[in-house]
């Protein structure tokens, strides 16, 4: 499955990131990607993204990390909430541990 991500770049402690488009289960890294959607700075707080290219990954099944869903939100690229972080992960393990009829 195809995710976009957040991968790293710059120094420790002025870090930025690439929006990238990988293999769900390929650590995040600037070297290892199919595509380059985008750029982050949260020092700065610019972000610059590809609508056209996102907008084409999202509609072949590509998913979004939580961050990376709440920068597109914020942006106007998809509609609807914002994502807790960790809440998809708090959900799903409950949902496991609950079966539903006990």
């Amino acid at each position: 499955m195809l995710k976009i991500k957040l991968a790293k770049i710059g120094k420790k402690k002025e870090r930025s990131f690439k929006l990238i488009l990988t293999e769900n289960r390929v650590k995040p890294s600037p070297s290892r990607y199919i595509e380059i959607l985008g750029n982050y700075n949260p020092a700065k707080k610019t972000v610059s993204l590809d609508k056209e290219r996102i907008l084409h990954w999202i509609s072949k099944g590509a998913q979004t990390s939580e961050t990376v869903h709440n920068i597109f939100v914020k942006s106007g690229i998809i509609a609807g909430p914002k994502i807790r972080k960790g809440s998809a992960k708090k959900n799903a393990s409950e949902a496991q541990s609950n079966p539903p009829g006990k």
